[in-house]
């Protein structure tokens, strides 16, 4: 009987670890995955919404993008869709954006950074300007990413309620 009881207790501790720890595996810093030297700007229309944990993922059909300070304008946007990294869901509604401000069809310009691998069509978003002009930023501070006060402006209440 004791046995059995050391048994399910070394199971339910193994569980517990596992459950706990997998989310901070899958988590990571913005310098792992994207890099600060590399800014870009995106320029589309929203064709699919990912609003999950741990970040939100708006995947764009560019009509116009700026890396390095080349213009670039694909033939297809439909053919060139990218992920563009944000925040949680969580802050991002704390800070205004809710899911249904981004409808597929909205148009977007999002500038963020370039992830490291360039063969990914991937960013991390900084910035998101609405067609009215609206800003929003949808970043996630105090992960590593480059810093210029715009977060702690959105901390403080941001430029948009949506």
């Amino acid at each position: 009987m004791r046995g059995r009881r050391w048994m399910g207790v070394t199971l339910a501790a193994g569980a517990f670890a596992l459950g706990v720890s997998a989310p901070l595996v899958a988590h990571h810093a913005f310098g792992a995955e994207f890099d600060a030297d590399a800014p870009l700007q995106i320029e589309g229309e929203v064709t699919r919404l990912e609003w999950v944990n741990p970040h939100s993922w708006i995947h764009l059909a560019v009509h116009r993008m700026v890396i390095g300070g080349e213009t670039i304008v694909p033939p297809n946007p439909a053919a060139e869709v990218w992920m563009v990294e944000g925040g949680t869901p969580n802050v991002l509604v704390r800070r205004g954006l809710r899911r249904e401000c981004l409808p597929v069809g909205t148009r977007l310009i999002v500038d963020g950074y370039r992830a490291k691998d360039h063969t990914l069509k991937r960013a991390n978003g900084r910035d998101v300007t609405f067609p009215d002009g609206r800003k929003f930023f949808m970043g996630s501070s105090g992960t590593g990413a480059p810093e210029d006060g715009r977060e702690q402006r959105a901390l403080a209440g941001g430029d948009i309620r949506c």
